[in-house]
């Protein structure tokens, strides 16, 4: 059971202690270092974590084909991370990154190429790209 002090401890000191979801997943969000434009929203468990930590390249977890995978190695699209970050809780990630071609599997820059436009009939999409 978590207390007071161990909550205290993860939003206010120092230590990493990364929570996990049920699942043991972290969501991370990665944005270009230069522009910080967002490029994506994946999920990490530990060993994604730990892995993009020791090596510098993007790794991530796939909830749907439930595998780890290192951004890049099918592609050739890498993320090199410049910079990580956790949120006031240690259950959310921050990575900005140096993209090497299309962060999104569909080959846009990013993953939010459509805006959401409230039109007459209700909301409605439209590309930005």
């Amino acid at each position: 059971m978590s207390t007071a002090s161990d909550s205290n401890d993860r939003e206010e000191g120092l230590k990493f202690q990364p929570k996990f979801d049920a699942s043991g997943l972290v969501t991370c969000v990665a944005t270009d270092a230069g522009t910080g434009e967002v490029l994506m929203v994946a999920h990490m468990n530990a060993e994604a974590l730990r892995k993009t930590i020791e090596s510098g390249d993007a790794w991530y977890f796939s909830r749907s084909r439930n595998v780890l995978w290192r951004k890049g190695e099918t592609s050739g699209h890498t993320q090199r991370v410049v910079e990580m970050r956790l949120d006031c809780d240690q259950d959310a990630v921050w990575i900005k990154v140096e993209q090497t071609g299309a962060a999104c599997h569909t080959g846009r820059r990013s993953c939010f190429y459509r805006a959401v436009d409230n039109g007459e009939s209700g909301a409605a999409l439209s590309f930005v790209d």
